[in-house]
């Protein structure tokens, strides 16, 4: 079979909103580059037209130049060994593909095979995340994972002795691929499901909530997070800058959170705040 590559270049905030979206067109794999990001989809299933709307919806907020070709069909196993090397947190977890060898001298290592989800360590965002979790204490605790992607925060909180993991994705794709990842790394007490958080059925509440996603998202839907988690509980959120801290606070202090930390890497932030007791519910 025959595909499409598509080569965009845009603003790296946008990136990965429109890899999401792109996700949703049949698109079956993404490479991201150094002023974008490379997409693949079947040529009988291209849309000149649908691709063109959808970057119009973007372009009054930052221009997107793309280019389209034909290509042979390939060998995504074989693409990925090209460009996904692994990623070392802190000298305290390694993230690798199947393919890569294992490492023993790591406290926690987490074996992801990425396909097209989102979230292999290599972005800031969830390195960030990754080396924050490391320095909070999972152990018999409950954590929900909002916009899991690969899965790699849910399986890294497992490993961590978190009782139990909620994960949820509103991409069947990357639903999917987190499943099968938990499998490869025996993380079992993750309870995978597939929607955004109003439509998945979490019946619980949560010691800890992960939110790797976009400012945008964070800011729409943070009130509702935030139902889930347990007085004296945390919430780590990224996705997006350091210029954006200010927005978080103003938006978490009045619902009953102090902030506890905060960190960034290349302009891009990650930050803990912690839930009063006495919040309200």
């Amino acid at each position: 079979m025959d595909y499409i590559e598509i080569e965009a270049k845009c603003r790296e905030e946008f990136r990965d909103i429109l890899i999401a979206e792109l996700s949703e067109l049949e698109y079956e794999a993404f490479m991201e580059t150094g002023d974008g990001f490379i997409g693949y989809i079947p040529e009988n299933g291209f849309d000149p037209k649908q691709l063109e709307a959808l970057f119009a919806k973007y372009n009054e907020l930052a221009p997107i130049a793309y280019e389209s070709r034909n290509v042979k069909e390939k060998n995504w196993n074989e693409e990925w060994e090209k460009n996904y090397d692994p990623v070392i947190v802190d000298d305290r977890c390694l993230i690798r593909a199947s393919f890569h060898k294992p490492a023993r001298s790591y406290p926690y290592e987490i074996v992801i095979n990425p396909r097209m989800s989102f979230g292999t360590g290599h972005h800031e965002t969830t390195w960030l995340m990754a080396q924050s979790l490391l320095d909070i204490d999972l152990h018999e605790k409950n954590a929900l994972d909002i916009g899991c992607g690969t899965g790699i925060l849910a399986i890294l909180a497992s490993k961590k002795g978190a009782k139990w993991v909620v994960a949820i994705d509103n991409n069947e794709w990357a639903y999917h691929n987190a499943v099968d990842n938990a499998i490869l790394n025996g993380a079992d007490n993750i309870e995978f499901k597939l929607g955004t958080i109003y439509e998945t059925d979490v019946a619980s509440k949560f010691d800890v909530i992960l939110a790797n996603i976009n400012r945008n998202v964070l800011l729409d839907e943070m009130a509702e997070y935030v139902k889930y988690l347990l007085p004296g509980g945390s919430i780590l959120i990224s996705g997006f800058y350091v210029e954006d801290e200010k927005d978080m606070i103003d938006l978490l202090e009045p619902l009953g959170f102090d902030l506890q930390f905060k960190k960034n890497k290349n302009r891009w932030s990650v930050m803990c705040f912690l839930k009063r007791t006495g919040a309200l519910e």
